[in-house]
């Protein structure tokens, strides 16, 4: 299981790099595993102001469909447009296929997230 020691991790199962006032977000490798195949990435939300914990758009598996959560607050600059037609890059590398990039609204509750330790340990590794 890759679990990146510089990303910042949520009990959802996101990811968050941030990089200045701008962060990548994507699921994490438990995440993909748990889903399965995944066939359909539904991000609707470019142009807007998300709070932290609420829903920026949903992620497809063969079994199931997921939420995907905020991180933190931001809004929402970016989808990756190549999981439009390749949405199983997200199951290949879930660190490549990242899903959106949002402009950070509030650095400071990244402090409230978990390291790659502490996410190990949520997910018992």
């Amino acid at each position: 299981m890759n679990i990146p020691a510089d990303l910042k991790y949520t009990k959802d199962h996101e990811w968050i790099k941030i990089d200045g006032n701008t962060a990548t977000i994507g699921i994490t490798d438990f995440a993909q595993s748990e889903l399965g195949d995944i066939v359909y990435v539904d991000i609707s939300t470019v142009g807007q102001e998300i709070g932290q914990h609420e829903v920026f758009g949903t992620i497809e598996a063969v079994k199931t469909v997921s939420d995907l959560f905020m991180p933190i607050a931001g809004k929402v600059l970016e989808v990756n447009a190549e999981l439009d037609a390749n949405p199983e890059k997200v199951n290949e590398d879930p660190y490549a296929g990242w899903l959106i990039k949002m402009e950070v609204s509030d650095a400071s509750q990244a402090d409230g997230l978990l390291s790659a330790d502490a996410y190990k340990e949520l997910i018992g590794q």
